[in-house]
């Protein structure tokens, strides 16, 4: 199940909260679910933690990867003389 993509696993982790809520499913079939959707809501933290991390980075000049820092605006930015 590691392999799945977030958006399969997304798909397959409301299915399963679905089943849960509709109140209808065995007691140990509810546990099994609830274990397989604690899975899956851990792949896909960590598949979403990699791409914050992916997204935060820039290439800098040298084509180098490198974290992205937010700079503040300054007020008297010199403009581009033309």
């Amino acid at each position: 199940m590691n392999e799945i993509t977030f958006e399969k696993a997304l798909q397959e982790l409301e299915s399963i909260i679905k089943d849960l809520e509709s109140g209808s499913i065995p007691l140990e079939e509810a546990i099994n679910k609830y274990t397989d959707a604690m899975n899956l809501v851990k792949i896909c933290q960590e598949k979403l933690d990699k791409a914050t991390k992916q997204v935060n980075k820039i290439v800098n000049e040298n084509n180098e990867l490198e974290d992205f820092e937010v700079a503040e605006r300054q007020e008297n930015h010199d403009e581009v003389s033309e």
